[in-house]
């Protein structure tokens, strides 16, 4: 089978080699999965550089996230269980961890809801305890975790801020349906979320960014808010002033999605079948900005690192490229997909 491969770290469009290996062989209480879709993580960049909490053994397969199909034919979620990840045209999965894909998604959409808008909804709904009238900050709003944010804070009631940087990714957030959308580039961050909020604040900041974000963020947090620290895209992991916190009374909360699949597997299956309802609904929709041929998963996988794209970008392995997705999507409308 066709395969990327990192044998040494670096940046992914350099280390990621694509090739001929033999198909994974799941051991014990895993399953085989055929690849239909592989969504592209910034922790697939950061696993290739070396610098990622988990760092798999020399050479593996990048790709954390997928809609596969079963060998009894299933159109499934996964997060693949490296070294067999999921740019390639089969990769091994724990089977108690597998999810049903949504019939309202096809299979890029389905690819791209689960590691992005399970964080989202642990986030505002599991540690920040969103609120229906509140107002919620997303950093990064038109990137893939950003963007699952947005629409779950919506779908919650929330007033949602969104900031981003430029101006296709300020129109970007708009069509999302962010309340207001604050472009970096173009305004002082601090001065715009003030005056959006009537000198109030935010009561939640969703922080995938770190860095100045973060430093932003405790700027603009209200009283009793809330931010949540959920990833430092920026590359900057910001060391918080304890004494801030406690004279503006608000809380910094961390989310580690991934220690909920085995601290507590279970919200994580009461999570999915929140996202399918609303995914069922149209209340949440993945923004897949790019898909893109197995060929392309580096150069893919190289601009998430460099921050240059919007929503997610997805690979279509050949075999699940062609034809019609369980939802009756074809194609054609995966192609006039949003850019």
């Amino acid at each position: 089978m066709q395969a990327w491969q990192v044998h040494q770290t670096g940046e992914p469009g350099e280390v990621m080699l694509l090739g001929d290996v033999e198909r994974p062989v799941p051991g014990e209480g895993q399953v085989l999965l055929k690849v239909r879709a592989a969504n592209v993580n910034f922790p697939d960049a950061l696993m290739c550089r070396g610098q990622y909490q988990v760092r798999p053994p020399l050479p593996f397969t990048p790709g954390v996230e997928i809609c596969g199909e079963t060998e009894d034919g299933r159109r499934v979620m996964a997060n693949p269980v490296l070294p067999y990840g999921g740019f390639a045209e089969y990769a091994v999965a724990d089977a108690a961890a597998v999810l049903p894909a949504p019939e309202s998604l096809d299979d890029a959409e389905a690819a791209a809801l689960h590691i992005g808008y399970q964080t989202g909804w642990f986030a505002l709904h599991r540690r920040a305890r969103l609120e229906a009238g509140e107002t919620l900050l997303v950093h990064a709003a038109a990137g893939g975790v950003g963007s699952a944010a947005v629409q779950l804070g919506k779908a919650a009631g929330a007033k949602v801020i969104g900031v981003v940087g430029g101006a296709d990714k300020a129109a970007v957030a708009r069509e999302l349906g962010c309340d207001v959308v604050v472009d970096r580039r173009a305004v002082d961050v601090i001065a715009a979320v003030k005056e959006a909020t009537g000198g109030r604040g935010a009561d939640v900041v969703y922080d995938p960014v770190g860095g100045e974000a973060y430093t932003q963020s405790t700027k603009v947090v209200a009283f009793e808010g809330r931010i949540v620290v959920v990833g430092f895209a920026s590359g900057s992991i910001p060391s918080p002033g304890l004494n801030h916190a406690l004279v503006k009374n608000y809380s910094i909360m961390g989310l580690h999605w991934g220690l909920y699949n085995t601290k507590d597997p279970k919200l994580v299956l009461h999570c999915h079948e929140q996202l399918t309802e609303l995914a069922a609904r149209g209340a949440v929709k993945p923004l897949v900005s790019e898909r893109v041929p197995l060929s392309g998963a580096a150069a893919a996988v190289q601009r998430v690192a460099d921050g240059v794209t919007t929503g997610r970008v997805t690979v279509l392995p050949s075999a699940a490229a062609s034809g019609t997705s369980p939802s009756g999507t074809s194609e054609a409308r995966e192609n006039g997909a949003v850019a």
